[in-house]
């Protein structure tokens, strides 16, 4: 039986990491928003502006999946450690790890592990 103090961190800390990893996101949408605003009514080039955009909150969407993946992981191992809440972890791990690699290639045009070309 692990101790109860231990547990009561580890929900902290996971809970604290979680709202770390939505605030990344909020943060990074309301920003995209607001600078897609700005350079809009400046009537800057629209199409620039939406890659830009793009690129900009597609970044802050795979930092915060970051950290809500280390917040499962936390919650998993330290708190509920059964086979049900591995396989679920395990699941949600896949699923979240998909979509950063198919954030990745739409962002970036490339495979998260291939070198960039040296100009």
């Amino acid at each position: 039986m692990r101790n109860g103090y231990i547990i009561t961190i580890a929900e902290y800390a996971a809970s604290i990491i979680e709202l770390i990893g939505i605030g990344i996101i909020l943060t990074f949408a309301i920003w995209t928003i607001s600078r897609s605003l700005i350079q809009w009514f400046k009537h800057t080039d629209r199409d620039r502006i939406f890659q830009e955009q793009r690129l900009f909150l597609g970044r802050g969407i795979l930092l915060g999946l970051e950290f809500l993946i280390a917040a499962d992981i936390i919650h998993t191992v330290a708190i509920e450690l059964t086979l049900e809440s591995i396989m679920v972890l395990a699941l949600i791990i896949l699923i979240r790890t998909f979509l950063s690699i198919a954030l990745e290639v739409e962002l970036s045009g490339k495979w998260p592990w291939q070198i960039a070309k040296r100009p």
